[in-house]
């Protein structure tokens, strides 16, 4: 392959991506694939003989680029997935022209990651220590990180070497967490070998942020039974409601106790950027560690995730092994990257984050999300004005939760009619997902069948809030006959 074809294959994807994005708040939110395009994709044989990039792209925009899954769209409102920033997706293609291993060395990409880590740091308010922090694949596996150096520290005060010994014959390590934490966590905890009965559920009081009273209480009982407890992880924002814990009281439990706090903060600790909610996250820079994603809020491309830490000695102390055919005498005091993860062999993923942050600024990338959690409340309001629909809980971050109570007749449904209403309301997703005009998820809140917006795009505008609730009361219609 030439230079020049190559430049003109890079051209012709470079369309390709414009026009794709261009056209994306025209077209439907999402649609299911025909069967032929699917078995089209999931058959596709192994080819035996190359061929040519142009009719390859043509294959990509033919194939691949008419079936999103939706969340470059205003009106997508699922999960907590992203628009992809466009400064993010051009960042990318110079990425992969380099394609290094980002695990250490004198390269750019490892001096440029460092920065990057310390930006995302500044943006959040989080102490930063040099080393204090690297990339991820996202917050699940930032989390693991971030866990395992936890877990690692607490069986050193209890005279154990994990990495050496293992858990074996350990009295065991516990962590507290709420109902609503996410299941990385669980996740993280069964994978470094600490089983999932051992993560405490701690209740959380009507605001939906872990009640520290509760806290204290199961610290106390664990403690009396001869365990030995480590850990709790607070939300600055839960992936159902948008929750934000109150740190400083847990904080200040954490440092009584002797235990480790961790914050998830995949979803919404960018949230502290916006002033009109930055006083939720009051206490957060206390954590020992913050798990978060900038491909969440900030948009970055697909995938970046963030593990900051409080003392990175700790990292390191977790993950730190150095074989001699990858000494590096030229490293200096902090070392590679790959002695604080799990991954040797690391893809360039700062340049993408580089580039969307300096792209829009501390200032743009504030505005943004302050521009969509004014729209989550306006949200809040109009659900709350609207006779069929109930707002479950008050709008503290990005996130909506709600649900369709029809009204007959005679007036609002029963409340004892709570199984029907939860029958609807399961359904309702996949229902409004389908008619294509706007797009979201449910979620299990107290018991109970919810639906959930969450609002990330900056481009989504009060006239797709309607349409979203539109939707939602048209897909009701059609299940209820």
């Amino acid at each position: 392959m030439t230079s020049d074809d190559f430049r003109a294959a890079a051209h012709t994807a470079a369309d390709l991506a414009a026009d794709h994005l261009a056209g994306l708040a025209a077209g439907p939110v999402w649609q299911p694939m025909d069967d032929a395009a699917r078995r089209a994709l999931l058959d596709a044989p192994l080819p035996a003989a190359g061929r040519p990039l142009d009719e390859l792209l043509a294959s990509v925009g033919r194939d691949v680029l008419p079936y999103p899954m939706g969340n470059g769209h205003p009106r997508f409102f699922g999960w907590v997935n992203s628009a992809p920033a466009p400064a993010g997706v051009l960042a990318t293609l110079a990425a992969a022209a380099m394609n290094p291993s980002s695990a250490g060395g004198d390269h750019a990409d490892v001096h440029l990651e460092r920065a990057v880590v310390r930006w995302i740091a500044e943006l959040v308010g989080f102490p930063h220590p040099p080393g204090g922090g690297l990339l991820t694949s996202g917050t699940s596996m930032a989390t693991i990180v971030c866990l395992a150096a936890a877990r690692n520290r607490a069986a050193r005060a209890a005279g154990w070497d994990v990495r050496e010994d293992g858990l074996a014959g350990m009295p065991p390590l516990v962590g507290y967490v709420t109902g609503e934490t996410h299941s990385c966590v669980r996740k993280a905890a069964e994978l470094l070998g600490l089983g999932s009965k051992h993560l405490r559920a701690v209740a959380t009081g009507p605001d939906g942020r872990l009640d520290p009273a509760g806290l204290r209480a199961a610290i106390a009982r664990d403690r009396a039974a001869g365990l030995l407890p480590f850990l709790v992880v607070a939300s600055a924002g839960t992936v159902g409601t948008g929750a934000v814990d109150a740190f400083d009281p847990i904080a200040d439990l954490c440092a009584e106790e002797r235990l480790w706090l961790h914050v998830d903060g995949a979803y919404g600790a960018f949230g502290v950027l916006d002033p009109e909610i930055a006083h939720r996250y009051a206490g957060l820079a206390r954590a020992d560690s913050l798990a978060l994603d900038p491909h969440k809020w900030l948009g970055v491309p697909v995938d970046c995730g963030c593990a900051l830490v409080r003392d990175p000695a700790e990292l390191r102390a977790a993950f730190s092994l150095v074989p001699s055919y990858l000494r590096d005498e030229a490293a200096g005091e902090l070392g590679w990257f790959s002695e604080y993860g799990t991954e040797q062999t690391r893809p360039f993923r700062a340049l993408k984050v580089w580039a969307t942050i300096a792209h829009r600024g501390r200032d743009g990338l504030a505005a943004d999300i302050a521009r969509t959690t004014a729209l989550a409340r306006r949200l809040g309001e109009l659900i709350t004005a609207d006779p069929e629909l109930e707002l479950l809980a008050e709008v503290q971050t990005s996130i909506v939760a709600f649900r369709l109570r029809p009204v007959g007749p005679t007036g609002r449904t029963d409340p004892a009619d709570e199984a029907a209403l939860d029958a609807l309301n399961r359904e309702l997703p996949a229902a409004v997902q389908r008619r294509g005009r706007a797009f979201l998820t449910g979620a299990r809140l107290d018991g109970r069948e919810i639906l959930r917006a969450c609002l990330l795009n900056p481009a989504t505008t009060e006239e797709d809030l309607a349409v979203l609730l539109a939707e939602v009361k048209a897909a009701g219609r059609e299940y209820t006959g």
